[in-house]
Parts: C-alpha cells; structure tokens; sequence
C-alpha cells in the first residue's frame, strides 16, 4: 500500500528510526488493519475513528497482553496518525488522547561491584581462541556504559587511544563522545594486536569493525550476548546476563561515586534527564550516608 510505503519513508528518512524499529511500527498497524478486516467491513485506515480504536483498545486488553506491548502498539499507531494528520489525509488523529495508565518503572538491574570483579575474573582465566575479544567487550561495555548495538557497530576509527574517548553513535544517529579508562585502553590494544590483526589475516578480511566473530567478520549484538552468557556461566554467579545490565551497573557506579545525573545523561546519550533519573534509586545508600555524616541534627544528641 503507497500509504504504508510512505509512511515507512518518514521513519527512515524524517524521524532516522532504526530498521528494527520500523519494522516494528509496520507489523503493529498491519495487526491493526487486520484486525479491522476480521472485525467489520471497515478495512481503509483513513476511515478510522474513535469508536473502532476503542474497540481495537478492548481486543487488545481482552488478549491479556502485557501493558508493555499495548503501550508500543499504541505508540505505533498514533505516530502513523499523526502523521496522516501532517500531510492532510485524516482530519484527526484518533490515538492521539489513547492513555495508558501509568505504571511504575521497572528498577534496572545492575551488577555489585563485587559481582563485576566476578564476572572479570572469569573472564580473564578463560580460555579460548578469542579470550582477548571478550575481554576487551566487557572492558569496553563496563567502561563506558554504551549499548550492544553501539558496541557491535564500533570501528577502530572511532577510538581515540590518545585521548582515550570513543565517538559513539546512538540512537537516531546522535553522536556523543564516551571516556574509557586503563583497563579498557590495555584490553583493546592487546587484543588488536594478538587477535584481531591475526584473524583478520587468516580469513582475508578488510574492514574496520572492531569486535568479530570467529571468522573475523563483524559480531552482532546476538553475538555479543551469547559470549556475555558464557562469561556468567563460567563465573559463580547464577542466572542469565544482558548487555543492558553492564550499562545499568556503568551508570550506578557513577552516581554511587558522586557523579552529577548530568554527566550520567551525557555518557549515556539519554535524550531526557528523566530517562537517567532512574538510577537514582540505588544511590539511596550513599544520600544516607552523606546526610548522616553532613547534617547536624541527622542523629539523637
């Protein structure tokens, strides 16, 4: 349909969405098309209205789907109403006052520090043909907080080991500098030289990408969960590992030590503070500890 195809032209082009996330947004309004088509004779998208999205909004809660998945569908949809408003094609956007209740977020999951000097050293007493990579990942996920998708798509090129700040490309093509530390520099260098270099060699390999699977072609981020998995199983620790858990534990690690939200925000690209405000739940330790310590009548005489 030229109306999907155009629309799918302003998420790539206009709004920079990642494919992923297109592809998202299309299968949710062509659930919602079919829906239409299984439910009534109504099948055009333009001739929508309150009354068919309170029924969809219905089906939807009636499936016991997790609030989650209603909230992206309906997300979806009135992006895609919105904009068949923008362009004159619909007199109103009938998603548009659709609101979920609100639900309390989810505190992130983050590693301890004696947790991460866990999973370190299991990963630094690992064996295998590509040791060095996995090191330089952890180093490199726990050093500057950035996300898998980040991570996979990082080039050599993007790294400044002089100044030890790696140019990182986020989301909506938005670029920040990130700092990286000792560790992460030593992890990186080692491993160019004793593992990328050489692999790149055997399998006659030309690019740029820094981190690579074992026939030297570029990792995926599905690539670089399944080694973090293996790191946590050859670790005491129990349960499965995220990537996002090693961004969460970055960003918990700062505020612990006295970094300003400000700073959490910028190193970790969120586009608003109030995405990085909720770290601030772990730092309570610290805030009672300062308060204790700084505040006159915080203790009986």
């Amino acid at each position: 349909m030229e109306l999907i195809s155009l629309f799918k032209q302003y998420l790539t082009v206009e709004r920079q969405y990642s494919e992923k996330t297109v592809t998202a947004y299309l299968e949710d309004i062509d659930a919602f098309q079919k829906f239409l088509t299984d439910t009534g004779d109504k099948t055009d998208l333009l001739l929508v209205d309150r009354f068919d999205v309170n029924v969809y909004m219905s089906y939807l809660f009636d499936r016991h789907l997790a609030r989650t998945s209603i909230s992206r569908k309906v997300s979806a949809l009135r992006s895609f109403y919105r904009f068949l408003v923008k362009n004159d094609l619909v007199d109103k956007n009938s998603f548009e006052l659709v609101q979920l209740k609100k639900q309390s977020d989810k505190l992130p999951h983050f590693f301890y520090e004696k947790e991460m000097n866990m999973l370190f050293e299991a990963v630094y007493q690992a064996e295998g043909a590509q040791k060095l990579r996995n090191i330089a990942i952890l180093e490199v996920l726990y050093g500057t907080g950035m996300r898998v998708s980040e991570c996979a798509a990082l080039q050599w090129s993007d790294i400044d080991f002089s100044m030890q700040t790696i140019l990182v490309l986020g989301k909506g093509n938005k670029e920040r500098y990130v700092p990286f530390g000792r560790y992460a520099k030593e992890a990186l260098q080692n491993y160019r030289k004793n593992e990328w270099e050489p692999f790149l060699s055997k399998y006659k390999q030309t690019h740029n990408f820094v981190f690579i699977n074992h026939y030297a072609k570029p990792i995926t981020t599905t690539g670089i969960e399944y080694i973090l998995n293996q790191v946590i199983t050859a670790s005491s620790l129990n349960g499965k590992i995220h990537p996002h858990m090693l961004r969460h534990s970055f960003a918990t690690a700062l505020l612990n030590n006295g970094a300003d939200l400000r700073t959490v925000q910028e190193l970790l690209g969120h586009s608003s503070l109030s995405t990085t405000q909720i770290y601030t739940h772990v730092t309570k330790e610290k805030l009672q500890e300062s308060y204790r310590k700084y505040f006159p009548r915080s203790t009986d005489a």
